[in-house]
C-alpha cells in the first residue's frame, strides 16, 4: 500500500471519529441515541467521497462508487432524521439507557458511537480499493454492481416508504406492518441494505485487492442477524406488539423476502 493510500485511510478514519463525536454531542443534547444511525449512514457517504477525492484511481470508476455511496447514505440519513425528530427514542436505545443508568451512560454511548465509526471504516473497503484502481477500462462486473445497487436503493426506499405510511395512520398504532414488502419479510429494509454491500462488492471485485470486499457483506449479514439488527429490533417489537408480532415471526421470513408459511406449527 502506498503512502498516499495510507494517509487517505488515516485521515478518513480520523474525520469519521470526529464526525461521530459531534453527532454524539447532538444526541446528548436531544437525549436521543438514535442519531448514531444517522452518523453511521453519513460516515459511509463521507468516506466514499473522501476516498474518491484523494485516491489515485480511474476518475469515472471512483466517482461512480462515491456517487452510489453518497446517494445511498444521504437518503438513509435524511429518512432517519425525519423519524428521529417525529418519534420518541428507539426502544433499542431506551433499553440500553435503562441498562446503563448510573454507569456513565453518556460515556458508554460515546464509545458506542465511536465503535460504529470503526465499523464504518471496515465496511468501506469496497470504496477504498475502487478509489485505488488506476485501470482505465470499465469491467463488466462494475456494470453489474451498478445494476444491483439500483435494485438495492429502490427496494430499500419502497420498504421505508411502506413502513412510514403504515406508521402515519393512527389506527395502526401498536400493530405490525404487513403491507407490501413487509408481508414477505420482517425486515425488507435490512435485506436491501445488505444487498447494497453485495452490489458494492461486485463493483469492487475487478480492482486489485477487490476480494477483500467480501468481508463487508459477510460482516453486515452477521451484524444484522446476530448483533445490532434483527435481534434488538425484534426484542423491542415483542415488548411493544406482543402476540401479534410473535405470530408474524412464525409466518414471515426474517430477512430474505419470501412467501408466507401456509401454516403455523
Amino acid at each position: 500500500m502506498t503512502s498516499v493510500a495510507i494517509a487517505t485511510l488515516g485521515i478518513g478514519t480520523a474525520g469519521l471519529v470526529l464526525l461521530m463525536f459531534l453527532i454524539w454531542l447532538i444526541s446528548v443534547r436531544r437525549s436521543n441515541a438514535g442519531f448514531v444511525d444517522v452518523g453511521w449512514a453519513l460516515g459511509l457517504a463521507m468516506l466514499g467521497g473522501w476516498y474518491a477525492w484523494r485516491g489515485p484511481g480511474f476518475y469515472p470508476r471512483k466517482w461512480m462508487m462515491a456517487g452510489m455511496v453518497g446517494f445511498w447514505g444521504l437518503r438513509l440519513a435524511l429518512h432517519l432524521v425525519r423519524r428521529i425528530t417525529l418519534e420518541p427514542e428507539d426502544g433499542r436505545y431506551q433499553k440500553l439507557r435503562r441498562d446503563w443508568q448510573g454507569k456513565n451512560v453518556n460515556i458508554r454511548f460515546l464509545l458506542f458511537f465511536e465503535f460504529q465509526a470503526l465499523v464504518d471504516v471496515l465496511l468501506s473497503i469496497p470504496f477504498f480499493v475502487t478509489a485505488l484502481n488506476p485501470a482505465p477500462q470499465t469491467h463488466a462486473l462494475e456494470y453489474m454492481g451498478v445494476a444491483l445497487w439500483l435494485a438495492a436503493v429502490i427496494g430499500e426506499s419502497v420498504a421505508d416508504s411502506q413502513l412510514a405510511a403504515f406508521r402515519r395512520d393512527p389506527q395502526n398504532r401498536g400493530h405490525v406492518c404487513q403491507a407490501g414488502l413487509w408481508n414477505y419479510s420482517r425486515h425488507p429494509n435490512y435485506f436491501f441494505e445488505w444487498f447494497a454491500w453485495l452490489a458494492w462488492t461486485v463493483y469492487a471485485w475487478s480492482s486489485p485487492w477487490g476480494w477483500l470486499s467480501l468481508i463487508c457483506p459477510a460482516l453486515m449479514l452477521f451484524l444484522l442477524l446476530r448483533v445490532t439488527g434483527i435481534p434488538a429490533t425484534e426484542e423491542q417489537a415483542l415488548r411493544s406488539r406482543g402476540e401479534e408480532y410473535a405470530r408474524y415471526q412464525k409466518t414471515t421470513s426474517a430477512l430474505i423476502p419470501w412467501f408466507k408459511k401456509s401454516s403455523v406449527t
